[in-house]
């Protein structure tokens, strides 16, 4: 079994996907845009903001994967709980990234937390020699673990 973590954004998840790519060392392993999908019956007008959006996207990370997708812009009569219902920000939730040293997950929140808010500084915890909380300039919340214990004094 494998849990992945799928990500909406509204209309940055091309760069947003991207920049994890960058900052995690992963490569985009697919991308499809709103404007690739083939109609279909029943289905109503894509609009024509929602062209550029990407519709799917699939970052791998070694062996991990992330994916994400925009949402549509909100349509006149859609449902917020509906594929049309426009973009809400992500709540009740974070994503946990473990990393090996220190060092690296400095580097990693450092990156997350430009032109982002931070809940918990970066820094040493009874738990662990790193651990930090923050809400990325996409709006996505992370958590940043080392998962080498720290020695007990």
């Amino acid at each position: 079994m494998q849990f992945i973590p799928y990500l909406n954004f509204d209309g940055q998840c091309a760069q947003a996907m991207a920049f994890y790519a960058q900052l995690f060392g992963g490569q985009m392993v697919q991308q499809m845009r709103f404007a690739d999908m083939p109609a279909s019956e029943g289905m109503p007008p894509l609009p024509p903001e929602a062209q550029a959006r990407l519709m799917h996207a699939h970052l791998q990370v070694g062996s991990q994967a992330i994916m994400a997708s925009d949402t549509l812009p909100a349509m006149p009569g859609a449902s917020t709980d509906t594929c049309g219902g426009g973009y809400l920000k992500p709540q009740g939730l974070w994503v946990s990234i473990g990393v090996d040293s220190a060092d690296e997950g400095a580097r990693v929140f450092a990156g997350l937390a430009e032109g982002g808010q931070v809940s918990m500084p970066f820094a040493a915890t009874f738990w662990s020699p790193g651990f930090g909380m923050v809400t990325d300039r996409f709006a996505i919340p992370w958590m940043v673990n080392v998962q080498t214990p720290q020695p007990h004094a």
